[in-house]
């Protein structure tokens, strides 16, 4: 039995962390996290993540490289038989995907709601300076991880543990860089990113002022991005997997 726990344990890793691509918290050719980093982030041990990644390997989605520029980078090219897997993957899960974003969005603006009623000075001082660090960052993963910390200084300013704590564990569902937001490909990158820019001002100065109401409705809506990359990942796994079965 253990044995068999393990093979599925396995199993839903290496889906996680196709979806992980598909969604755009990895691009084609980015290097991916070292396994000792994985392993929290996916709550599991070294060796299942490893295993893992020897899957994603074999399937050709992932490319080992050795030497001092060396580690696991994204494909550039994804196989017909993974497409047709992610698939599969969307379909299934798709209920529970939408659930689980509308979920984000409700605690988000909790949390924002809350922020602009109890932020302290030393609040507002932080969520300032990571607002001007996430403008600063380069493109790509720099300007994600710039992403996650501004959202962290967020849920920190409402002093409600309770919720922080359900809030994260939620979202590593979600995304592996929680409370960050994937992006896209590389195509919608860039726009998601001016996107958030823009609408990370516009959370922050409501939070800043004491607008809860106005804060709790941008965070809302601002969450609502991850759905919508799912839903532009769910597409382009359709069209790739109709044509691959042509």
């Amino acid at each position: 039995m253990a044995e068999t726990d393990d093979a599925s344990l396995v199993e839903r890793v290496t889906e996680r962390l196709i979806t992980a691509v598909a969604v755009g918290e990895f691009l084609p050719g980015t290097r991916l996290p070292a396994e000792r980093d994985l392993s929290p982030l996916l709550g599991v041990g070294r060796t299942t993540v490893r295993a893992a990644l020897d899957d994603l390997s074999t399937r050709g989605l992932i490319e080992r490289r050795r030497g001092r520029s060396g580690g696991t980078f994204v494909a550039e090219h994804w196989p017909d038989s993974v497409v047709v897997g992610v698939d599969r993957w969307f379909e299934a899960r798709w209920s529970d995907l939408v659930d689980a974003c509308t979920a984000s969005s409700m605690l988000h603006s909790s949390l924002a709601r809350l922020a602009a009623e109890r932020r302290t000075d030393a609040d507002i001082s932080t969520m300032r300076d990571r607002l001007a660090a996430f403008h600063a960052a380069p493109s790509g993963d720099p300007k994600q991880r710039a992403d996650s910390l501004l959202h962290l200084s967020i849920i920190d300013a409402a002093h409600n543990t309770a919720l922080r704590d359900i809030l994260l564990e939620h979202e590593r569902h979600l995304s592996l860089s929680a409370p960050a937001h994937p992006w896209g490909d590389r195509e919608s990158h860039r726009r998601m990113e001016s996107r958030a820019a823009r609408e990370h001002d516009a959370i922050v100065d409501a939070i800043v002022t004491a607008a809860p109401d106005e804060a709790a409705e941008l965070a809302r809506r601002h969450v609502q991005i991850d759905l919508e990359l799912f839903t532009e990942a769910r597409e382009f796994a359709r069209r790739r997997a109709a044509a691959a079965r042509d």
